[in-house]
């Protein structure tokens, strides 16, 4: 199924589940559920496949948030 299909059934924009695929977005139980929806499967289908629980801070290690901007020092009036 292409995102804009997927995107149009879940009632999501296609942006929006790009940014999901590649894991750069959380979503929410809600969106997950139009998603599942969308999918024919059920939220307990969808997580069904995971049998690993890991404690806190085992996992990989997380990424830089991309949609913050990089701050830059506030530019000065003086010269």
């Amino acid at each position: 199924m292409s995102q804009v299909a997927l995107a149009s059934k879940a009632e999501l924009d296609r942006a929006f589940i790009s940014r999901i695929e590649r894991g750069i977005a959380n979503p929410s139980v809600l969106t997950l559920a139009n998603v599942c929806y969308a999918l024919g499967i059920t939220l307990a289908d969808f997580f069904s496949d995971i049998n690993v629980a890991l404690p806190p801070g085992q996992d990989q290690p997380r990424r830089a948030n991309a949609a913050q901007p990089k701050v830059s020092p506030p530019k000065s009036r003086l010269r």
